[in-house]
Protein backbone atom coordinates (compact mmCIF):
# COMPACT_ATOMS: atom_id res chain seq x y z
CA UNK A 1 0.00 0.00 0.00
CA UNK A 2 1.25 3.43 -0.95
CA UNK A 3 1.50 6.33 1.21
CA UNK A 4 -1.61 8.07 -0.71
CA UNK A 5 -3.23 5.25 -0.50
CA UNK A 6 -2.63 4.84 2.99
CA UNK A 7 -3.47 8.58 3.31
CA UNK A 8 -6.83 7.89 1.82
CA UNK A 9 -8.44 5.44 3.79
CA UNK A 10 -7.82 7.32 6.81
CA UNK A 11 -9.12 10.07 5.53
CA UNK A 12 -12.22 8.20 3.90
CA UNK A 13 -12.59 6.74 7.57
CA UNK A 14 -12.25 9.82 9.71
CA UNK A 15 -14.82 11.82 7.38
CA UNK A 16 -17.35 8.57 7.68
CA UNK A 17 -16.89 8.39 11.45
CA UNK A 18 -17.77 12.17 11.59
CA UNK A 19 -20.86 11.86 9.67
CA UNK A 20 -21.74 8.64 11.25
CA UNK A 21 -21.21 11.10 14.61
CA UNK A 22 -23.42 13.52 13.29
CA UNK A 23 -26.29 11.26 12.51
CA UNK A 24 -26.30 9.19 15.67
CA UNK A 25 -26.81 12.86 17.16
CA UNK A 26 -29.33 13.68 15.27
CA UNK A 27 -31.18 10.44 16.04
CA UNK A 28 -31.11 10.66 19.81
CA UNK A 29 -32.21 13.82 19.88
CA UNK A 30 -36.24 13.76 20.24
CA UNK A 31 -38.26 14.60 17.02
CA UNK A 32 -40.00 17.25 17.66
CA UNK A 33 -36.97 19.07 18.97
CA UNK A 34 -35.39 22.41 16.92
CA UNK A 35 -32.46 21.12 17.80
CA UNK A 36 -33.36 18.01 16.03
CA UNK A 37 -33.54 20.02 12.84
CA UNK A 38 -30.46 22.07 13.25
CA UNK A 39 -28.48 18.76 13.99
CA UNK A 40 -30.00 17.61 10.86
CA UNK A 41 -29.15 20.43 8.67
CA UNK A 42 -25.71 20.42 9.84
CA UNK A 43 -25.48 16.83 8.53
CA UNK A 44 -26.79 17.42 5.44
CA UNK A 45 -24.57 20.39 4.70
CA UNK A 46 -21.24 17.99 5.84
CA UNK A 47 -22.49 15.05 3.90
CA UNK A 48 -23.42 17.01 0.86
CA UNK A 49 -19.54 18.25 0.72
CA UNK A 50 -18.53 14.70 1.51
CA UNK A 51 -20.52 14.03 -1.75
CA UNK A 52 -18.97 16.37 -3.58
CA UNK A 53 -15.62 15.62 -2.44
CA UNK A 54 -16.24 11.88 -3.41
CA UNK A 55 -17.73 12.39 -6.68
CA UNK A 56 -14.57 14.65 -7.77
CA UNK A 57 -12.11 12.22 -7.23
CA UNK A 58 -13.82 10.14 -10.62
CA UNK A 59 -13.59 13.50 -12.26
CA UNK A 60 -9.61 14.32 -11.38
CA UNK A 61 -9.19 10.50 -12.20
CA UNK A 62 -10.92 10.56 -15.56
CA UNK A 63 -8.95 13.60 -16.58
CA UNK A 64 -5.25 12.09 -15.30
CA UNK A 65 -6.54 9.02 -17.11
CA UNK A 66 -7.57 9.94 -20.77
CA UNK A 67 -9.01 6.86 -21.23
CA UNK A 68 -12.05 7.65 -24.28
CA UNK A 69 -15.35 8.23 -22.70
CA UNK A 70 -14.04 9.62 -18.95
CA UNK A 71 -15.69 12.87 -20.07
CA UNK A 72 -18.92 10.93 -18.75
CA UNK A 73 -17.17 10.92 -15.05
CA UNK A 74 -16.75 14.66 -14.92
CA UNK A 75 -20.75 15.00 -16.35
CA UNK A 76 -21.81 12.72 -13.59
CA UNK A 77 -19.34 14.53 -11.06
CA UNK A 78 -20.97 18.02 -11.95
CA UNK A 79 -24.62 16.33 -11.65
CA UNK A 80 -23.60 15.26 -8.08
CA UNK A 81 -22.54 18.68 -7.26
CA UNK A 82 -25.96 19.84 -8.42
CA UNK A 83 -27.75 17.24 -6.81
CA UNK A 84 -25.63 17.97 -3.27
CA UNK A 85 -26.29 21.95 -4.20
CA UNK A 86 -29.86 21.44 -4.15
CA UNK A 87 -29.82 18.96 -1.52
CA UNK A 88 -28.96 22.03 1.12
CA UNK A 89 -31.95 24.01 0.04
CA UNK A 90 -34.27 21.68 1.09
CA UNK A 91 -35.83 20.85 4.51
CA UNK A 92 -33.15 18.77 6.80
CA UNK A 93 -35.32 15.36 6.27
CA UNK A 94 -35.76 15.56 2.75
CA UNK A 95 -32.16 16.92 1.82
CA UNK A 96 -31.58 14.01 4.10
CA UNK A 97 -33.40 11.37 1.60
CA UNK A 98 -31.99 12.62 -1.18
CA UNK A 99 -28.62 13.04 -0.16
CA UNK A 100 -28.97 9.40 0.87
CA UNK A 101 -30.39 8.49 -2.78
CA UNK A 102 -27.26 10.48 -4.57
CA UNK A 103 -25.08 8.37 -2.25
CA UNK A 104 -26.85 4.87 -3.71
CA UNK A 105 -26.31 6.44 -7.30
CA UNK A 106 -22.49 6.82 -6.42
CA UNK A 107 -22.23 3.50 -5.25
CA UNK A 108 -23.77 2.79 -8.39
CA UNK A 109 -20.92 5.04 -10.45
CA UNK A 110 -18.74 2.52 -8.83
CA UNK A 111 -20.47 -0.66 -9.57
CA UNK A 112 -20.17 0.86 -13.59
CA UNK A 113 -17.02 0.88 -13.07
CA UNK A 114 -16.25 -2.48 -11.60
CA UNK A 115 -19.10 -3.82 -14.30
CA UNK A 116 -17.59 -2.09 -17.60
CA UNK A 117 -20.59 -0.51 -18.08
CA UNK A 118 -18.55 3.01 -17.58
CA UNK A 119 -15.07 3.27 -18.83
CA UNK A 120 -13.48 0.86 -16.36
CA UNK A 121 -9.85 2.31 -16.65
CA UNK A 122 -10.69 6.04 -14.81
CA UNK A 123 -10.09 4.55 -11.84
CA UNK A 124 -8.23 1.21 -10.33
CA UNK A 125 -10.63 -1.96 -9.77
CA UNK A 126 -10.15 -2.16 -5.93
CA UNK A 127 -10.88 1.99 -5.88
CA UNK A 128 -14.49 1.38 -7.81
CA UNK A 129 -14.90 -1.18 -5.22
CA UNK A 130 -14.02 0.81 -2.20
CA UNK A 131 -15.88 3.64 -3.37
CA UNK A 132 -18.90 1.25 -3.98
CA UNK A 133 -19.05 0.10 -0.86
CA UNK A 134 -18.35 3.56 1.12
CA UNK A 135 -20.94 5.41 -1.01
CA UNK A 136 -24.15 2.54 0.33
CA UNK A 137 -22.56 3.29 4.23
CA UNK A 138 -22.89 6.87 3.29
CA UNK A 139 -26.81 6.49 2.34
CA UNK A 140 -27.43 4.22 5.06
CA UNK A 141 -25.98 7.05 7.02
CA UNK A 142 -27.66 9.62 5.35
CA UNK A 143 -31.28 8.26 5.97
CA UNK A 144 -30.39 7.36 9.48
CA UNK A 145 -32.17 10.45 10.96
CA UNK A 146 -34.98 9.43 9.02
CA UNK A 147 -36.13 6.49 10.34
CA UNK A 148 -37.15 8.19 13.80
CA UNK A 149 -40.11 10.39 12.22
CA UNK A 150 -41.50 13.42 13.78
Amino acid sequence: MTETVGALAVAAAMLALAVARLAWGALCLDASSPDRLVAELRLAQVAALLLVLAAGTYAGAAVASRTPGAGLDIALATGFFVVAALATTRAPGRALTVLAAAWGAHGLVGLGHQTGALPPGVVPGWYATASAIYAVCMAGICYLPNLRQR
